[in-house]
């Protein structure tokens, strides 16, 4: 080393690069998506909430550094509607392999498919880190030597950046030493000029690690973009399946938004876990072909004008009598008339008013059931299909539901939804899932179901409830209890629909099941929803 210069200005030449370096170290950041403090406190409460994430993170942690970031950073890409990342160079050098992960996804157009469904949705957006969480292990495993090579990069950097602090250091001690005219002690000089020397040795090997960092984050690229690609793909599909899934189950968006995360977490097992999951489905395309068939019926269309006959509905009053109303002398003969029912009024033949009473789904759960038809559909499944849908009928019409599930004469069980309140997913998945098994009886049912239009008519006054017994066998009845069944039918004006599930014979002239029903049909093909079609016009 030679002399060192004994003049503090010269001293401070030669250090001023390492002072300004010192000095304006950039900010380094170790989060790549760019969030606000809003977006923050949902991933925080996101991960307090589900039990998934920190289990994830914990795991990751054992193995791999800075994972939690990771973590975040995917949850938010996935969570803003456009996520802006942060520039390379305004990243750590430990963070960024994970900045790599994250471009890689949100770059991909599999990403974008995924944002249409966990965009907004702190939820969705949890379930798809989980769902990327096999391809972030193999991310992770595959960029050990990246990471090893950043954080080699990060060491130098940070000697760097210490060996132009002690440049500082040193020429501040030298200042301290000077005398009047700027001569600086040798030692305290050449201590200057070894911290200079160390800085610039430093500074070279940090070049020469970034160099080495971003060689093996560049060969690791390819890989880490194929894996994030199809980690997308698979998140995507999950979501769009579970989202499907709550669809199928009648779970509107609005609802789950309101629903808190671990209840969400675990209607979504319930419904994956279902024994009637994966029918899910024939379920969704049930309540849509029913939804239909509502938008084509018209209730209480006047039809086609045959006559006159007398009644009090003022919408077909005929002309003559409304002229009544204009002289005063008849203006009470008009009201006596009106409140005894015999004002002339246009006579129409059209379609029948729809029922007003509850909607009664009667359904088999005996073990003849289980059977599969065409397509691997049971006939449980079917039948609970149907009866969802039907579910769905009274609610629009506000009318209340019962389902009952039956099966030999002592195995009966009763699903009550009223009107007013909500359905309740719990509940409905209650009354989808519960099989009872054994035989077949149709007048314990049917009984239970006569009795609840019974208590409606008492309790409300309201008749011409609607009754739907889906079976797949044929079981006798007593005569005794069949001139109670027509009594009560009489009486409380309700109409009984029939629905034999593979099964023709049941069907057929002359059967118990005809004579039971108003209206029967055969369904054989479980494949198709449309078979009860009309049966959503009539009721």
């Amino acid at each position: 080393m030679g002399k060192a210069p004994g003049k503090l200005n010269e001293l401070a030449s030669l250090a001023g690069k390492w002072l300004g370096l010192s000095a304006a170290a950039p900010e380094r950041h170790t989060a790549a998506v760019v969030a606000d403090r809003f977006e923050q406190i949902a991933w925080r409460d996101t991960y307090e909430q589900s039990a998934g994430l920190r289990e994830l993170a914990e795991e990751l942690n054992e193995r791999h550094d800075y994972t939690t970031d990771l973590l975040t950073d995917a949850f938010l890409a996935a969570y803003k509607v456009s996520p802006r990342l942060r520039e390379r160079a305004e990243m750590a050098p430990s963070r960024l392999v994970n900045h790599q992960v994250i471009t890689s996804l949100v770059e991909s157009l599999e990403f974008t498919e995924l944002r249409r469904e966990t965009a907004g949705d702190p939820y969705a957006a949890a379930m798809a880190v989980l769902a990327q969480a096999a391809a972030l292990r193999r991310i992770l495993e595959r960029s050990g030597d990246a990471q090893e090579q950043a954080e080699r990069a990060k060491k130098a950097q940070q000697d760097a950046e210490g060996a132009a602090t002690a440049v500082g250091e040193a020429l501040q001690r030298a200042a301290d030493g000077a005398d009047e005219d700027g001569t600086v002690p040798a030692p305290a000089a050449d201590a200057v000029q070894q911290a200079i020397e160390t800085a610039e040795a430093a500074e070279a090997v940090a070049r020469q690690a970034a160099r080495d960092a971003a060689q093996a984050l560049a060969a690791a690229a390819p890989g880490i973009r194929a894996a994030a690609r199809n980690a997308a793909a698979k998140a995507a599909e999950a979501t769009r399946e579970e989202a499907a899934l709550m669809r199928a189950w009648g779970v509107d968006s609005g609802e789950l938004e309101r629903m808190p995360f671990d209840q969400r977490a675990r209607l979504a097992e319930r419904l994956r876990t279902s024994r009637l999951a994966e029918w899910a489905e024939l379920i969704g395309r049930f309540r849509q072909m029913a939804s239909g068939e509502r938008a084509r019926k018209v209730e209480n269309a006047a039809g086609e004008l045959v006559g006159v006959t007398l009644g009090n509905d003022l919408s077909r009053v005929i002309p003559s009598e409304l002229a009544n109303l204009g002289l005063p002398e008849l203006r009470a003969v008009f009201a006596a008339r009106y409140s005894a029912g015999e004002l002339m009024l246009y006579d129409s033949q059209g379609e029948q008013t729809t029922g007003q009473g509850a909607i009664i789904a009667c359904v088999d759960t005996s073990h003849s059931m289980y059977e599969a038809g065409p397509g691997g559909v049971t006939r449980e499944a079917w039948a609970k299909a149907c009866a969802l849908a039907l579910l769905d009928q009274a609610r629009h019409a506000k009318r209340d539901f019962v389902g009952i599930l039956f099966s030999a004469a002592d195995k009966i069980q009763v699903f009550r939804f009223p009107a007013g309140p909500p359905a309740g997913i719990a509940r409905v998945l209650d009354f989808a899932e519960t099989f009872l098994g054994g035989g077949t009886s149709y007048q314990r049912p049917l009984t239970a179901a006569g009795e609840l239009l019974e208590e409606e008519f008492n309790d409300a006054a309201r008749t011409r409830g609607d009754i739907v017994l889906i079976t797949d066998d044929e079981c006798g009845v007593t005569e005794e209890w069949m001139r109670g069944w027509n009594d009560a039918k009489h009486l409380l004006g309700f109409r009984v629909f029939g629905l034999a599930i593979g099964a023709p014979r049941t069907a057929e002239a002359d059967s118990v099941l005809d004579a039971l029903c108003d209206n029967l049909r055969s369904i054989e093909d479980l494949t198709d929803v449309h078979a009860a079609a009309d049966l959503f016009r009539v009721i």
